[in-house]
């Protein structure tokens, strides 16, 4: 008969594997996952890794859009506004051309254009964040002043330059259009139609000309607002798809270092009735001799 003279430490080192087990299943339980270091499974880890790269990355990108949908919805917004008080000043063009109103009808109406003018100026100048909208990339001065010297009685103080925001992998999307092209490019100047129509009131002539610019600067704005109508529905498509990518990114993450907890709990009880078998197979061997064997 042989007898191992090495059994304490054969149940020493079998304790030790029982206890790793209960831990590493603990481990899993309490993380819920079953990659916690890159010696759990090396290739799953570097995986791991590369897929947590991609998500902050598209964290990025979904925080880039949704900056500029707040962007982009305001200016809309304000462009709308600018086409009613366009509108309202075609309006008032149209009535003063009426040959039966009086110098006080026409003033009144003059007055009303100049408050337009103003209430044009004002939304021409409108901030988001902080940030002016119109003012082409020059975002931190107001794009519109008034100025006596020129013609339209308001300067452009922008510039000719387009915000591009980058919203995904390679692509990036223009945010915004400078004053400049908007409200006083070269014959579809907005200020210079409301000036016209106001010089037209006060000198009793020229009405038709008056409402036909009016006309003009609303039909150009009304194009140009087309460019932010565009811009919205891509940064949503954006925004939709950067939604799936992360959470095609959450499932692969699951997949190669989630862990099943029914399995990690089977796990942790056959750990821990190892151990207490072991702790009791050690105990038995300590109170053991030779002649206990020769019985």
């Amino acid at each position: 008969m042989r007898v191992n003279p090495n059994q304490t430490a054969t149940l020493l080192d079998a304790l030790s594997q029982a206890r790793r087990e209960e831990q590493q299943a603990l481990l899993e339980l309490s993380s819920g996952r079953r990659v916690n270091a890159p010696s759990d499974d090396p290739a799953a880890a570097a995986m791991l890794v590369s897929n947590n790269d991609q998500a902050t990355l598209t964290d990025r990108y979904q925080q880039s859009v949704g900056s500029i949908q707040g962007q982009l919805q305001m200016a809309d917004s304000t462009l709308s506004s600018i086409e009613t008080a366009l509108q309202r000043a075609i309006s008032l063009g149209v009535q003063g051309a009426n040959g039966t109103l009086g110098d006080s009808d026409r003033a009144a109406i003059a007055s009303e254009l100049q408050n337009i003018q103003s209430s044009l100026l004002a939304l021409s100048n409108t901030k988001f964040q902080g940030r002016y909208l119109f003012a082409g990339t020059a975002i931190n001065a107001a794009p519109f002043a008034l100025d006596n010297t020129q013609a339209s009685g308001v300067r452009y103080d922008g510039n000719n330059a387009v915000n591009q925001v980058t919203i995904g992998d390679g692509h990036q999307l223009a945010v915004n259009q400078p004053g400049s092209q908007l409200f006083v490019a070269a014959g579809h100047d907005m200020f210079l139609a409301v000036t016209n129509a106001v010089q037209a009131m006060q000198s009793n002539t020229g009405f038709d000309a008056a409402v036909n610019s009016l006309r003009d600067a609303f039909d150009h704005v009304a194009a140009q607002r087309v460019f932010y109508g565009n811009a919205m529905n891509q940064a949503q498509a954006q925004s939709t798809y950067l939604s799936d990518v992360k959470l095609q990114l959450s499932q692969q993450e699951n997949t190669l270092g989630g862990v099943s907890l029914d399995a990690a709990a089977t796990r942790l009880v056959n750990a821990q009735n190892a151990t207490n078998a072991t702790l009791a197979a050690m105990g038995r061997v300590s109170g053991t001799n030779l002649f206990d064997f020769l019985k």
